[in-house]
Formats: structure tokens, C-alpha cells, sequence
């Protein structure tokens, strides 16, 4: 099992804790990683572009001018995809581009990105992370602590205080144990954890 230090708020370590070699320690699977991505992103597009193809624009009936004799290429409609004005060849229409993913695939996306972030040495544990009132200063003061600054926060249960010091950090973003995705995990330099969201993540992605 991977043996990894636990921190407090203050940047200092505190203990160690062995991780589940079932979730942070798989062999890791960069194809499904990138189709998880590739399904997130692909999943919030929102596919609503549209262009008209010649059989939609407007005008273009008569021929413009006769087929032979002009010294012109011939042409048959001033809507034709060489005209200013004319449609679009191969239009692009409303079409939706998500698309699904098997529950062992998903499983599998999440261990590999979780495994990955244990590897590079970019997984920080803290035994906890909780404040008082809401103050983005405290939230900057613990990730300056921990020498992290662009940071994927999980928590094992909804912290609103917390959450509301980190929506101010541009480079920060926090998650519930239910709500973390493969984008998110490897779009951020580090991934922060509280060690209830350790114990959360191992039960419900072992």
C-alpha cells in the first residue's frame, strides 16, 4: 500500500496514513482516462450551431446569366457556396455530442486519475480543513503552507464555509467525495485531501 503524510493547516505533518491499493494504486489505463475527458467535455457542449446549406438561403432562383457566350464560368444560382450570400457546403447543424460511458469504465477513469496524482507526488492529505467563518485570506494561508497554489480541495462532507474562502481563488477549486471527475483531478497540479474524503473515496470507489 502507498504510505502518504498527513499535514495539518498550519503545513506541518502530523501523521501518515496507508492508502487502498484497490483506488490509489491500479495499474493506470491512459485510454479510458482520456475517453473519460473527452466525454465530460464532449457532455457540456451545448450544440446549438447552425448554418444554412444553399437548399435554405434565400433568393438564388433564376439563373444569372446565360450558359454559354458570357466569357463567365457557368453558373446556375447566385446562392451557390462560391457566392457571397450562398449557403454553406456541409452546414454545420443542432446536434448533440455527449455520449456514455460503462459504470466499470468510469470506475476504472477515476482510479487511474487518483493513481496517477499518488505517483507524481501531487496528493496532499490533511487530517482536517475547517474555519471558523469564511475568510479567503485563511484559505490562501493553508494552501501557501502546504506550497500548493493551483489545487483540486476534496471534502469528505459539505463545508460551506470552506467552500465559500476557496470560490474566490481563481486557481482553486473544491469538490464533494460524490462530485470529483477524471477533467477536474487532472486539470489541477495537486488534489487536496481531508482524510474523511480519503476514507469516503476508498469505500465508494474500491
Amino acid at each position: 500500500m502507498a504510505n502518504v503524510s498527513v499535514y495539518n493547516i498550519e503545513g506541518k505533518e502530523v501523521g501518515s496514513i496507508e492508502l487502498n491499493e484497490a483506488v490509489f494504486g491500479v495499474e493506470i489505463n491512459e485510454h479510458l482516462v482520456h475517453m473519460a475527458v473527452v466525454q465530460q467535455l464532449a457532455n457540456k457542449r451545448q450544440g446549438t450551431q447552425s448554418a444554412k446549406t444553399r437548399a435554405e438561403v434565400r433568393g438564388g432562383g433564376r439563373k444569372p446569366w446565360k450558359q454559354k457566350g458570357t466569357g463567365h464560368a457557368r453558373q446556375g444560382s447566385t446562392r451557390s457556396p462560391q457566392w457571397t450570400g450562398g449557403g454553406v457546403v456541409f452546414a454545420p447543424k443542432p446536434r448533440n455530442y455527449s455520449f456514455k460511458m460503462n459504470k466499470q469504465e468510469k470506475l476504472a477513469a477515476i482510479q487511474s486519475a487518483l493513481t496517477s496524482r499518488v505517483n507524481a507526488s501531487k496528493l496532499v492529505v490533511l487530517d482536517e480543513l475547517n474555519f471558523p467563518e469564511v475568510k479567503t485570506k485563511q484559505m490562501k494561508a493553508v494552501l501557501d503552507n502546504l506550497k500548493v497554489s493551483k489545487a483540486l480541495v476534496v471534502l469528505g462532507e459539505k463545508n460551506d464555509n470552506v467552500v465559500l474562502s476557496a470560490r474566490n481563488l481563481p486557481t482553486v477549486r473544491t469538490a464533494l467525495t460524490n462530485t470529483i471527475n477524471v477533467y477536474d483531478i487532472l486539470k489541477y497540479d495537486t488534489l487536496v485531501l481531508t482524510k474523511d474524503a480519503v476514507a469516503k473515496i476508498e469505500e465508494v470507489y474500491a
